[in-house]
């Protein structure tokens, strides 16, 4: 089941957070996640936030967090990876938003694929100031999906 974010969602989400930027990004130093990682639970509280609840036991296993049409980040809990859970979460933003852009480091391979399966396309290659890693912006629009034409 998806819903929106409720207050007492906040720590179960951080941990999310925490735990699935150390494993997906270990090519970033864990001091960089773990020291932002009061920053973003006080930022989960102010966003646009849809969690997954396992309805078979009633656990938070995963989130997204959009400001406007930016994905600020799909995380699902290291257990429930590979069990549709982030394509759920992806098509219930595409169901609220028209556009969607998100960025997405270079050195996470599996992220850039599963974006692109989903419709998005690489629109800009940057460097991340805070990390110094390559990134992708990447963006994906309803219109140009529906339509089959390519936007950038």
């Amino acid at each position: 089941m998806i819903r929106k974010m409720q207050t007492a969602d906040i720590d179960r989400i951080a941990e999310i957070w925490l735990d699935t930027n150390l494993k997906a990004h270990d090519f970033i130093p864990a001091e960089y996640w773990e020291g932002n990682y009061g920053t973003v639970r006080e930022m989960i509280s102010q966003a646009e936030v849809y969690v997954y609840v396992d309805e078979d036991n009633d656990e938070l296993q995963g989130f997204i967090g959009l400001d406007g049409e930016y994905i600020a980040g799909i995380f699902v809990w290291s257990e429930a990876q590979s069990r549709g859970i982030g394509r759920r979460l992806l098509d219930r933003a595409k169901e609220e938003k028209r556009k969607l852009t998100l960025n997405v480091y270079a050195r996470n391979p599996g992220a850039v694929r599963f974006y692109q399966r989903e419709g998005f396309r690489i629109a800009e290659e940057d460097t991340a100031e805070d990390t110094g890693e390559k990134e992708y912006l990447m963006c994906w629009d309803a219109e140009n999906v529906r339509t089959g034409e390519e936007y950038l």
